[in-house]
């Protein structure tokens, strides 16, 4: 539209170059002057007008003298005099008027090419927008996808601690299992006590008998007690019996239920080795994912940058729009010619005002953008900080202890306002990891610690870290022992189950992720 009127008023202009101005300058007995002129007219002698009425009342004498005064020098020079003045000044007119359309002409001509130039700078900006806007709908799709994979890695860790669950279910079993053949082990050990006791009991009897043989006569009175007696450990005996072999089948039956515990933990050793080998190759695709993000934020970095430098480039435009009004309001004279040049100046501004919502709109949906992508990173974060407490052994005390190495010049740095600054990567953190991380000067922090792309930096630095102390924890290699108790020692979960470790470092990170997010 602002293109239609544009041409509709050049084509008017080029239709009517000359202004409308008074209707004298039309008239060539008339001329416009740009200060009034006083108006010489021819003043006839009084003699010379009172000829004529006097005529028609006179005689021959007096035409003869009245006809001598009118073709009398004087006369005649004074109305030569007249007429060339008067020459004199449609001439001067007539130039200035030339001259004046001529200048308007140029100026016409300039505001065409000034129009053009605006015209090819919008189209120019709008290619770059849509640009933008395909970009932006690729950084959506690769959030869906990275949040896909987010929920893949929920289901896993599901999966592990399901797995884990089962394992420590596995030992307390085991550990059962001993108590009870500690528990028999005693028994037998109570019963052979009781059987030596009877056997030198009988011995004692056995003696007694062939030393009493030779008195048997003497004691034929107390055989009878001795019969009761060997009949009561006889039953005695059949009873101990009994105990030793119900004791015995309990030591069978405990040995088959160690058997099985025995294959069950192989089966749980076997399904751990599977989703390690599943949790490697997801932290595989986050690693190309944060590649991917990374990329991602340097476009969109350049995208800012390029908004900025069209943003002066406007300001500019803005600048010489009102220099250029300035000064055709200082040239133009003509109503006309003022009403059209406010015209052109209020599309200016209004073309200058749509570019300039068009930039503030792309600024808020970077801001958005910007925004979504620090949630996600946060949301990865804490995904990543319950599987390293959950599946890896020593995966806090790593962290703990990556915190605790780090200088404590770093940690009174000013971004412990705003969360944590990138300064605080360990010197073994940053020497395993695929991706070198340096820390910045003093003045930059200074300068970036208020800015969200600062706050998105700090947040992937502690991604990065802690993706690097999980590759750390997946490298240490198993050393278990032969013999199953030592097995179910070593094994990861009881390794975990039995020694927790929580450093207050890795607290004072989650909070003051907190008070960012709360910030934002």
């Amino acid at each position: 539209m602002d293109e239609g009127k544009r041409t509709f008023s050049s084509n008017e202009n080029a239709r009517s170059p000359a202004p409308n101005f008074s209707p004298t300058l039309v008239s060539p007995l008339d001329p416009w002057h740009s200060t009034p002129v006083k108006k010489n007219h021819v003043r006839v002698p009084a003699e010379v007008s009172s000829v004529p009425k006097r005529l028609p009342a006179g005689s021959g004498a007096k035409r003869e003298a009245a006809r001598s005064l009118l073709t009398s020098p004087e006369c005649s020079l004074i109305v030569h005099s007249k007429q060339n003045d008067r020459k004199a000044a449609v001439e001067a007119e007539g130039g200035i008027v030339q001259k004046q359309r001529r200048e308007l002409q140029l100026l016409m001509a300039e505001l065409k090419d000034r129009d053009q130039e605006l015209n090819d700078m919008v189209a120019a900006h709008n290619k770059q927008m849509q640009a933008w806007e395909h970009d932006r709908q690729r950084v959506l799709t690769l959030e869906q996808r990275s949040a896909r994979l987010e929920s893949e890695l929920q289901k896993r860790s599901e999966v592990i601690r399901a797995l884990t669950k089962q394992l420590r279910i596995a030992e307390a079993r085991q550990q059962d299992g001993h108590r009870e053949l500690n528990n028999t082990q005693l028994q037998l050990h109570q019963l052979s006590q009781q059987q030596q006791l009877s056997a030198s009991q009988c011995q004692d009897l056995e003696e007694r008998n062939q030393s009493l043989n030779s008195t048997v006569l003497d004691l034929s009175s107390q055989v009878g007690r001795l019969q009761a007696r060997e009949e009561e450990l006889s039953a005695m005996l059949k009873l101990k019996d009994k105990d030793v072999t119900e004791a015995t089948n309990l030591i069978v039956d405990l040995t088959g239920r160690f058997q099985k515990l025995e294959v069950m933990l192989k089966e749980f050793r076997s399904r751990e080795v599977k989703a390690l080998k599943e949790v490697e190759e997801h932290k595989r695709r986050f690693r190309e994912a944060r590649l991917e993000n990374v990329k991602l934020k340097e476009e969109l970095q350049e995208k800012t940058a390029e908004s900025n430098a069209q943003r002066e480039e406007i300001i500019r435009l803005k600048q010489e729009n009102q220099r250029l009004e300035r000064e055709l309001a200082v040239a133009g004279e003509g109503e006309s010619w003022k009403d059209e040049l406010l015209r052109s100046a209020r599309s200016k501004q209004e073309r200058t005002e749509s570019e300039l919502h068009c930039l503030r709109q792309a600024y808020e949906n970077q801001q958005n953008d910007l925004q979504l992508l620090q949630l996600n990173l946060e949301c990865a974060q804490e995904a990543l900080m319950q599987r390293a407490s959950r599946v890896s052994p020593g995966s806090q005390g790593d962290l703990t202890c990556l915190l605790l190495d780090s200088p404590p010049g770093n940690r009174k740095s000013p971004g412990l306002v705003n969360g944590p600054s990138p300064s605080r990567t360990s010197p073994c953190l940053v020497s395993s990891g695929d991706q070198r991380v340096q820390p910045p000067s003093p003045d930059s922090v200074q300068e970036e610690q208020y800015s969200p792309t600062s706050r998105l930096r700090r947040l992937l630095t502690k991604s990065r870290q802690m993706v690097a102390s999980l590759e750390l924890n997946a490298k240490r290699p198993a050393c278990p022992a032969h013999s199953p108790t030592n097995e179910s020692l070593h094994s990861p979960s009881h390794a975990f189950a039995r020694s927790p470790v929580h450093s207050p470092t890795h607290g004072c990170t989650t909070s003051r992720d907190r008070s960012e997010l709360g910030q934002l």
